[in-house]
């Protein structure tokens, strides 16, 4: 129903938008901020580089819970979440990262990149979306062709944050190669 307001009705979402609690907008206003943060080069610890994916994941968990609590094929959409995730995280998990670990410092030097604040947003609008569309259609709860969707996209983005921070995880790992003692 959302598509079709924003397609057929645009009016009708400046209503929907000043409809909106304004914590919300304080929330898109914070993960703006922290996802900008993002785009110049850093150094950051390895506690650093884990919170964000740690983050995301329990907002694209709440999301699910808070939309599809209710759901009656709430396991299997848990399933389809937790199985996305754990495949868009294999998949990424095995590349390259483009930063580099310090280990005697203890710290990572990370180029700037709008990935993660295109993700943040991403989850942020997915979550208004449902938000609003179970606000004007609450049976579609019950709707297969439009949970189990909804369920692969918040994977999918959990699945992006775990991925590329496994690839950092991984640097901070490596042993570094012994050196052949000389003959």
């Amino acid at each position: 129903m959302l598509l079709s307001i924003v397609l057929h009705q645009p009016q009708l979402l400046i209503a929907i938008v000043r409809g909106t609690p304004t914590w919300v907008w304080g929330l898109l206003a914070a993960l703006v901020g922290f996802g900008a943060s993002q785009l110049r080069d850093r150094t950051a610890s390895l506690a650093r580089i884990s919170t964000l994916p740690v983050a995301m994941a329990a907002f694209s968990a709440f999301g699910m819970v808070s939309a599809f609590g209710a759901a009656p094929n709430m396991d299997e959409l848990l399933a389809v979440w937790l199985g996305v995730a754990a495949a868009v995280t294999a998949a990424l998990a095995p590349g390259r990262a483009a930063a580099v670990y310090d280990a005697r410092r203890r710290e990572y030097r990370l180029p700037g990149s709008v990935v993660p604040l295109l993700l943040m947003a991403g989850i942020f609008l997915v979550k208004w979306s449902v938000g609003v569309e179970l606000a004007l259609q609450p049976q579609v709860v019950r709707d297969a062709s439009f949970t189990l969707p909804v369920a692969a996209l918040y994977g999918l983005a959990t699945g992006l944050f775990v991925g590329r921070a496994a690839r950092l995880w991984r640097l901070a790992v490596r042993r570094p190669a012994v050196a052949p003692a000389s003959a």
